[in-house]
């Protein structure tokens, strides 16, 4: 499954719903479709629109779906520079975080998925990978 997405917080919430509802159907446990998928791949996509591509409309955000018998695999793709997940993922550890109003979103990814993984190439991608438990 693959959309291509312009940078518009409202276009997230379809995505999510043809992610979810097919891993569902692919039989993978209900609370990691309902809860986890939905959860870190809004997270993934809103950072691929506000931050990578700074909400600008012209900018494209690239989702990939592709299920297998072990995973679901998901990549988000944006037209930014990326970030560096490791500081991202510390900032996490700073006491007056939980103050904070952004950078959730990577901890609920890593706390969600069962790897969370970034590069840079034509763009900046983010994958999460799901297990099949």
């Amino acid at each position: 499954m693959e959309w291509i997405i312009a940078s518009d917080v409202s276009e997230i919430a379809a995505v999510v719903e043809a992610v979810a509802g097919a891993c569902v159907a692919a039989g993978f446990a209900d609370k990691a479709c309902r809860l986890n998928v939905p959860v870190a791949l809004t997270e993934a996509m809103a950072n691929a629109i506000v931050r990578g591509n700074g909400s600008d409309a012209s900018r494209r955000v690239r989702v990939s779906a592709c299920i297998t018998d072990d995973t679901l695999r998901v990549e988000v793709t944006d037209e930014g520079n990326g970030f560096d997940l490791a500081a991202a993922r510390a900032l996490c550890e700073d006491p007056e975080w939980v103050e904070r109003e952004d950078g959730r979103g990577v901890f609920l990814m890593h706390a969600l998925m069962d790897k969370v993984e970034t590069w840079c190439d034509a763009g900046h991608t983010v994958r999460l990978v799901l297990r099949r438990t």
